[in-house]
C-alpha cells in the first residue's frame, strides 16, 4: 500500500487543487509508471483514454489489466458499451466528480492518458462551440467564407468590431481566419470569444502538475512496434470478431480506431496478416507523432529512466510541492 496523505478530510487548497496528470504519447508506459506510483503514494488512477472508455475493447486499447487494476484503483474505464455516446464534456464533469470522491476518502487523484481533448476539457474546460454539432459549424463557417469571397476582409471586420470589439482590437492585423473563427463563435453560441475566454479562466478549477515520461523517437516507435506484435498475439482478432458476432458494427467511433479499423480490414480479408500487423504499427506511430504535438502545448515536466526511479521523482516532487508555503 501506497503512502496515504497526512491530513484530514479537509485537505489545504493546496492539495485539493494540485492534481498529479501523467500524460504521454500511447505505448510511452503510462500504467506501468501510475501503477509504480502506487508504490509509494496511496493513489486512485482517473483515466484520460478515449477509447478505454469501452467495454470489450481490451486488447486493442491496451486497457490496464484486471491484474493491475487491482493494484491501483482505476476509474473511467468500461463505463459504455461500444455503441455509447460520450464526449469530453461528460468526461469532465465525471472526472471532477471522481477527483472529488477520491479526495474525500484522503488518497490522491492521478489522470493518466493520452487523450488531450479530455485532459483539456478537465482541466481548462471546453467553450461552448466546442459542444455543438459539427454540421452547425461547417454550415456557419461556409457562410462566413462566402461572405468574405463576395464582400472582402473589411466587411467581416467591421462586423465584428460591432459584436465583440475587444476581439476586434485584438485581430487588428485582419487575419481571415481569426476574423471568420471569432465570427463562428459567436454565431455559434450567441456570445462573444472574448468573452468566453474570460469565463473559461474563471472557471478552471484545478492546477495540474503534468509529468511525462521521456523516449527518443525511435525508442519509442520500437516500442509500438513490439506492442502491435503483441497485441495480435494476444488475441486482437477473436476481440473484434467477438465484438462484431455480438451485434456491433463496424462504422461505429469506438472501431473506427487504430487496430481495430485494421483488423476489420484483415476480417473481411482485404488485408493479410503481415500487412495488417504493418499497417497498426504504421497508424499508431502516426497517432503518437499526433499526441506529441498535442503535448508540446502544455508544460509538462518529460522524465527518463526506470519506471520506478520515474515515479518516485514524480512523488518527490509533488510532495515537497504540497508542503512548499
Amino acid at each position: 500500500m501506497g503512502k496515504r496523505i497526512e491530513s484530514d478530510n479537509n485537505f489545504p487548497d493546496k492539495i485539493k487543487n494540485s492534481i498529479i496528470a501523467i500524460v504521454g504519447p500511447t505505448g510511452s508506459g503510462k500504467t506501468s509508471l501510475a501503477i509504480a506510483l502506487s508504490k509509494i503514494l496511496d493513489i486512485e488512477v482517473i483515466s484520460a483514454d478515449s477509447r478505454q472508455i469501452y467495454e470489450y475493447l481490451n486488447i486493442g486499447t491496451a486497457k490496464p489489466s484486471k491484474s493491475e487494476q487491482k493494484q491501483v484503483p482505476h476509474h473511467l474505464i468500461d463505463i459504455i458499451k461500444p455503441d455509447g455516446y460520450y464526449s469530453a464534456g461528460l468526461f469532465a464533469e465525471q472526472a471532477e466528480k471522481k477527483i472529488d470522491s477520491i479526495l474525500s476518502n484522503n488518497k490522491i487523484p492521478v489522470v493518466v492518458g493520452g487523450t488531450g481533448l479530455y485532459i483539456k476539457a478537465l482541466f481548462d474546460g471546453l467553450f461552448t462551440e466546442e459542444k455543438i454539432d459539427d454540421e452547425k459549424k461547417m454550415q456557419i463557417r461556409e457562410e462566413l467564407q462566402h461572405k468574405f469571397d463576395i464582400k472582402g476582409i473589411d466587411d467581416l471586420y467591421d462586423e465584428l468590431l460591432k459584436i465583440d470589439p475587444i476581439s476586434a482590437k485584438k485581430y487588428s492585423d485582419k487575419n481571415p481566419r481569426r476574423l471568420i473563427r471569432a465570427l463562428e463563435y459567436y454565431y455559434l453560441t450567441g456570445k462573444p470569444i472574448s468573452l468566453s475566454h474570460r469565463e473559461n479562466i474563471s472557471r478552471m478549477k484545478y492546477n495540474p502538475i503534468y509529468f511525462g515520461i521521456h523516449s527518443e523517437r525511435e525508442l519509442l516507435y520500437e516500442k509500438i512496434n513490439k506492442r502491435a506484435e503483441q497485441m495480435w498475439e494476444m488475441g486482437l482478432v477473436d476481440e473484434v470478431k467477438s465484438i462484431l458476432d455480438m451485434g456491433y458494427t463496424e462504422n461505429l467511433n469506438s472501431l473506427n480506431t487504430v487496430g481495430y479499423k485494421e483488423t476489420i480490414q484483415y476480417l473481411k480479408r482485404k488485408l493479410n496478416e503481415k500487412a495488417t500487423i504493418e499497417l497498426i504499427k504504421k497508424n499508431t506511430r502516426n497517432y503518437a507523432k499526433r499526441q506529441m504535438t498535442w503535448f508540446r502545448k502544455i508544460n509538462i515536466k518529460w522524465l527518463s529512466g526506470e519506471t520506478t526511479k520515474i515515479a518516485e521523482k514524480i512523488a518527490r516532487f509533488y510532495n515537497d510541492y504540497i508542503c512548499t508555503t
